[in-house]
């Protein structure tokens, strides 16, 4: 399951994917944990699975010995040496945090997921991208609703009213909606 949105997230954003990721663990299936190592939601959703015993896939968007941002280095190093936990990145050693790797990274993310969640997204972001990409896949795309004035939910609201992603509205009807049961 990705998991993935802004850099920019709200107490509201972070407070929804904690409760997503915290009860995915509680469901008979207990899904891995995929996003892109970044500020905001992609950290949030990685230390929450960390704290929940879930296993994470973290996509770098630099090479195996780049950690990027620099302050995630701890939660990157926990990841690497956690059973079930990957880095993953199709970037060589020493490549540097480029703008166009951000953007590649993405197409990972979205093919290594059968479902992607996007918690808060402007309606330009690599989220954005993210689901756009899923959705080509075939994957499943849900998007959390937002105000409507509150530019980091024009992205999961725009997915909505495109029909490309459904919205959600309650865990648990999440939980169903993936084919997991909560223990």
């Amino acid at each position: 399951l990705a998991i993935v949105g802004t850099r920019d997230i709200s107490p509201y954003g972070k407070e929804w994917c904690r409760k997503l990721v915290k009860g995915m663990a509680d469901t008979d299936r207990r899904p891995c944990i995929v996003s892109g190592l970044a500020l905001g939601v992609d950290i949030e959703a990685h230390r929450t699975a960390l704290e929940s015993g879930l296993p994470t896939i973290a996509v770098m968007a630099t090479g195996p010995d780049v950690v990027y941002p620099f302050r995630h280095r701890e939660t990157a190093g926990r990841i690497a040496s956690t059973p079930g936990c990957a880095l993953v990145t199709d970037y060589p050693p020493g490549t540097a945090p480029l703008a166009v790797h951000f953007l590649r990274r993405n197409r990972i993310i979205a093919g290594l997921s059968r479902s992607v969640v996007l918690i808060e997204s402007k309606i330009r972001g690599g989220g954005m991208m993210t689901c756009r990409l899923a959705f080509s896949y075939n994957r499943d795309v849900y998007a959390l609703p937002g105000r409507i004035d509150d530019i980091r939910s024009q992205g999961c609201n725009e997915l909505i009213r495109q029909k490309m992603a459904e919205p959600m509205t309650s865990l648990s009807s999440l939980i169903r909606d993936l084919g997991m049961k909560t223990l």
